[in-house]
């Protein structure tokens, strides 16, 4: 920091100090950055348009299907181009990225990522790429709060609350959902949800919302009217629409998961450039619904346009049989996901909220048309309702929030008209989901690592532990091949310590030599050269790996063998102790730190 802003920093410190109270200023710094979250917003969503607007004169009117197939790989080709020789460092995505940050980094976040979104995902996403814009505006307001944040000396607990009121910001300019937005960071973010967190969280909404208003006016991502009101002999529908949307959110997650694991084994960065790029221009030149975001895909739905959001496509001959639109429909739910991960896996930078929203749509949709076309209702169920309902239903299910699905369709409709069905959708859906997939496409990953965050404070407290900073290294090691007489001078008495690691001559941990073995024959020294270590070593209760063990593990190795002091390694070879009573300790003042 230079040293004007030193010196601005400790000015508003200052004043901050003799005039407000540490929370009246949170609730000032919650506002600026949900006004820069919120400005945010438009920035990425202007360019992204900005870009679109170009691309989609006479080239794509003239030359529909060509050009489908060859915009996603420039803009693909454009980002990795960027990425890899303009910022030299890996962005990752939105989201997660934003949650291991929280986790493992302290809320601390790089500065480039306040600014590389912005250029990188309207690339993607202007360009075709089959990605939406929320994850990357997420991670770019998450930014923004964490280094306004530091700017301003901030606490950890502090630091991760402001990181919420970015994301609640970004969310709530682009849907102009304030309070969705909210609920959506408490939700994927962990956030206590308390009167101390509530209303900065309140701020920041309103505060992006109404920076939104100021740029965009009342327009809105989803211009939708409800139509038609729910009736009680539609809940059976309703019901079947959450199980369903349970079914489609796995095969989300499987297929995601898939994809990205199958271009992580490629070692190349061209390799990926090129076959993720191909294969989303062949997936678009076929399905040209799949091209970009998908919100124009998702209000001609809405309006039960569906001939309109299926686009110009080789079966327009046919689409006068109602039977082969809905199968076109299903065939956007199937593929939206393969477009989706062929993006990310060719480099692109993007987020899943709206292709979630998009598939949610197009099965909703589907659903309604052939219940409509079964002849077995006299009247028919609301196709534009099931599909407004479908998105909170996959929404609950992937993303595992099912309180954001309801709220945000909610308020986007205009009113509370839809609240029960989306009760019920968003309710079944997610809990089928959750028995199958604990953990969304968000956190699946840092879950695995032992890197997630949860409202269980006791986990959460667990993950934020830095283990390599507990390992005591005043510890003697002992070589196998010593005798008793090496024990007693190079170890007991050098030592203040009663438990000797036994390592051999490469550091290789071997097991663990206790003083209370030794007491009885240590002053006989008649056994000095007759005892070996091999001879009074034990094995050790159990081994803590660095890489490996993530804190509640080593919690749970603690407390199963009753031990005090276990040892650690690093790919096998000796490197210090851990102590219960340290672990303890650090865990009493990381507890004080996150509920300060």
């Amino acid at each position: 920091m230079s040293t004007k802003a030193t010196k601005l920093v400790f000015k508003v410190s200052e004043w901050s100090n003799r005039h407000l109270s540490h929370q009246q200023f949170l609730m000032i710094l919650s506002a600026i950055i949900g006004f820069t979250a919120g400005l945010g917003a438009v920035v990425i969503k202007n360019l992204t348009h900005y870009i679109q607007g170009l691309l989609e004169g006479n080239l794509i009117i003239n030359f529909h299907h060509a050009f489908y197939f060859i915009f996603p790989v420039i803009g693909l080709s454009l980002t990795f181009f960027v990425i890899k020789y303009i910022f030299k460092k890996d962005i990752g995505h939105g989201i997660p990225s934003t949650l291991y940050a929280i986790s493992r980094r302290k809320g601390i976040m790089r500065s480039f990522q306040m600014y590389a979104s912005i250029i990188t995902a309207p690339l993607t996403v202007g360009f075709g790429g089959s990605v939406g814009l929320e994850g990357p505006t997420v991670a770019t307001g998450s930014s923004l709060g964490s280094n306004i944040s530091r700017f301003f000396k901030m606490n950890q607990s502090s630091r991760t609350l402001l990181i919420g009121c970015a994301a609640a910001g970004a969310m709530s300019s682009i849907f102009k959902a304030p309070i969705a937005a909210i609920i959506f960071a408490i939700e994927v973010f962990s956030l206590d949800l308390t009167l101390i967190s509530m209303v900065p969280l309140l701020i920041a909404s309103v505060s992006a919302i109404l920076t939104s208003y100021f740029f965009f006016g009342s327009d809105t991502i989803l211009p939708f009217q409800l139509q038609d009101n729910f009736s009680f002999s539609e809940v059976p529908f309703y019901i079947f629409l959450g199980v369903l949307a349970s079914g489609c959110s796995m095969y989300f997650t499987y297929i995601y998961f898939k994809i990205s694991d199958a271009f992580k084994r490629i070692d190349s960065l061209y390799y990926r450039l090129l076959f993720g790029g191909l294969g989303l221009g062949v997936l678009i030149y076929f399905i040209p619904p799949l091209y970009g975001e998908g919100y124009g895909v998702i209000n001609n739905l809405l309006s039960e346009n569906y001939l309109e959001a299926l686009g110009t496509n080789f079966f327009n001959a046919y689409l006068d049989n109602i039977w082969i639109v809905i199968v076109l429909l299903a065939g956007l739910v199937l593929f939206k996901i393969f477009a989706t991960a062929l993006t990310f896996g060719a480099g692109g930078i993007g987020g899943i909220f709206a292709p979630v929203l998009f598939m949610g749509s197009a099965m909703g949709h589907c659903f309604a048309l052939i219940v409509n076309n079964l002849g077995i209702l006299k009247n028919p169920i609301s196709v534009s309702s099931f599909t407004m309902v479908g998105m909170a239903g996959l929404m609950a299910g992937v993303l595992h929030a099912p309180l954001t699905a309801i709220f945000l369709i909610a308020e986007l409709t205009g009113g509370y008209e839809l609240f029960v069905p989306l009760m019920i959708t968003a309710a079944i859906s997610y809990t089928i989901t959750n028995q199958f997939q604990e953990h969304s496409v968000y956190t699946m990953e840092l879950a695995k690592r032992g890197d997630l965050l949860t409202h269980n404070k006791d986990q959460t407290v667990l993950t934020l532990l830095n283990i390599k900073n507990l390992v005591e290294k005043n510890f003697v090691p002992l070589e196998i091949t010593k005798n008793l007489g090496d024990v007693i001078h190079e170890g007991v008495i050098k030592s203040s310590r009663n438990i000797f690691p036994v390592i051999d001559e490469n550091r290789n941990f071997l097991g663990i030599l206790l003083l209370d073995d030794i007491r009885p024959i240590m002053f006989d020294q008649k056994m000095y050269e007759e005892v070996e270590v091999s001879d009074i070593m034990q094995r050790a209760p159990e081994i803590i790996d660095i890489n490996k063990d993530r804190p509640k593990a080593i919690m749970s190795k603690f407390q199963e063998t009753n031990a005090w002091n276990l040892p650690v390694v690093d790919n096998g070879k000796y490197i210090g102790f851990i102590s219960k009573s340290k672990m303890l300790t650090a865990y009493r003042q990381k507890l004080i730190e996150v509920t300060v």
